[in-house]
This record gives C-alpha cells, structure tokens and sequence, in this order.
C-alpha cells in the first residue's frame, strides 16, 4: 500500500474516532411565577436580529452572544418590562468572552430583577456551555 493511501486511511480513522465538536451556547435558566424555562443562545454575527424571548405575560429576556470579531466579544443579558406602550429595559448586563462557571448559579450568578409597575419578579442564571 502506498503511503498516501496509509495516512489517509489513518485520518480517516482518526477524524471517524474524534468526538463531534459541539458549538458553544450560553443558556440562561429564567424563573418566573414558580415555573422555570431554559433559553438558549448560539453565537451571532450581529445583535440587531436577536429577538427577545417572551415570559410569562409581563418580562421579555433577550441574550446577545458574540463571540467574534475580538474586540466585540461578549454575552450581554436584557430583560425588558412588557409594557402596553412597548417594552421598557429594566436591566441589562454585560459579561466578557469567555466566561468561567462557578460551581453554582453559572457565570451571572443567581440575578433577581422587579418590574416596578406589576411588582413582579423575575430571576435568573447563566451559564456557558
């Protein structure tokens, strides 16, 4: 056997027996009103087309997940109030790429955030996969 068919043989054995790779997520558990949902976001090239995510009737999350070009490597956390007028941002945060898990509660830790007109409460946390 020659030795280009020997090496391609051995690569394709190797690459056959190689894990798949999985992309990167970051997925944020938000709790409201006792039932928990998981949100899940992949890597984008622009925030623009990253539309929120509606929970429950009154609070809207949104997770903007950059992680290229470097300088604007990111994951930024919103949480809007829903408001008859419109949405209405109540909290945001920012989180450099990448992020480390702590043991509990992901990279964000356990965040709560209060809808001041309904008294309502919303909590999360994040973690990257």
């Amino acid at each position: 056997m020659a030795k280009t068919t020997k090496f391609a043989l051995a690569l394709a054995a190797f690459i056959a027996a190689s894990p798949p790779v999985q992309a990167e997520i970051v997925a944020c558990h938000v709790t409201y009103g006792g039932t928990t949902q998981t949100i899940v976001a992949a890597p984008v090239d622009s925030p623009y087309g990253v539309a929120p995510v509606a929970i429950g009737s009154f609070f809207l999350f949104r997770i903007v997940f950059q992680t290229e070009p470097a300088d604007l490597a990111s994951i930024k956390l919103y949480t809007y109030a829903n408001h008859d007028s419109g949405p209405a941002i109540i909290h945001q945060a920012s989180y450099t790429y990448p992020q480390t898990n702590a043991a509990v509660n992901g990279f964000s830790g356990l965040i709560f955030v209060y809808e001041p007109l309904r008294d309502s409460e919303l909590q999360y946390w994040c973690e990257q996969k």
